[in-house]
């Protein structure tokens, strides 16, 4: 079987005139990161190597190097986590795709007359990267650059329903087992139907509906805001179809050579 790795091996020997060789150093340390991510975000050393289809002794100097940097972070357990220095790289590449989603977001607020926002997970809380205003005098606002918690908000919420349960007991284990139970059931509920609500739990008297964007720089996720008069239930269905189908245009446009 010809695994990535000896597909990249191969790749490097390799010229092309059109296409200049891959580092093969850098092309697996980034293999390290994004198999730490799919993982989970912890993981041991030996789960890394295999999700990223590479030697352990290698993944192991690729760990310690990553770690002596701060992009990743050895735990007392022995596992690794992702480290902090990748927040403030994920949160340059968050405002750059914010500025590049701006039409979609635009045009999202024409069909639907409500405030619109994007936000990215930013380690253990979701940050808002770009906004749409609605035209309407009584509107909602939420500062670009404004981060919330994972558990209370639309936007956090429908990130969760990505997730592994066992990644988000991880991220929520602040919040004690039990309320990290009752978050789960709401989580579960919100995967299924297709949407998250923040039903007042940010400010009295404001609806949030959010779902998840597939295929960003970071779990990302995609809401809208308004009145709780006129976010009601009768038109949940509706607003959420126009949220999903917007997602897809942000996601196809992400696909597209990283971008719009």
């Amino acid at each position: 079987m010809l695994t990535r790795a000896t597909l990249v091996s191969t790749m490097t020997t390799q010229t092309s005139p059109s296409r200049p060789s891959i580092v093969q150093s850098v092309d697996r340390t980034i293999d390290v990161l994004e198999a730490l991510a799919e993982v989970g975000g912890i993981a041991r050393s030996k789960e890394i190597a295999q999700a990223a289809g590479l030697p352990v002794p290698t993944v192991h100097r690729l760990l310690a190097t990553l770690n002596i940097r701060g992009y990743v972070l050895q735990l007392p357990d022995r596992r690794y986590a992702l480290g902090a220095r990748l927040v403030r790289l994920g949160t340059v590449a968050a405002q750059q795709s914010g500025a590049q989603v701006q039409p979609a977001l635009d045009r999202l607020v024409d069909r639907l007359e409500e405030t619109v926002n994007l936000a990215f997970l930013t380690q253990d809380t979701m940050t808002y990267v770009a906004q749409a205003s609605s035209h309407r005098s009584m509107r909602m606002f939420t500062e670009v650059g404004r981060r919330v918690a994972l558990h209370a908000s639309g936007v956090g919420k429908a990130v969760l329903t990505t997730m592994p349960d066992a990644r988000v007991r991880d991220l929520l284990a602040p919040l004690g087992a039990r309320d990290v139970d009752t978050v789960l059931q709401e989580v579960d509920v919100s995967r299924r139907r297709g949407y998250a609500i923040d039903d007042e739990e940010q400010e009295v008297g404001v609806r949030c509906l959010a779902v998840a964007v597939p295929g960003g720089p970071a779990p990302a996720a995609l809401s809208v805001s308004g009145p709780s008069s006129r976010l009601e239930p009768g038109v949940y269905s509706q607003v959420a179809a126009h949220l999903r189908a917007t997602a897809d245009e942000l996601a196809e446009g992400w696909a597209v050579d990283g971008g719009f």
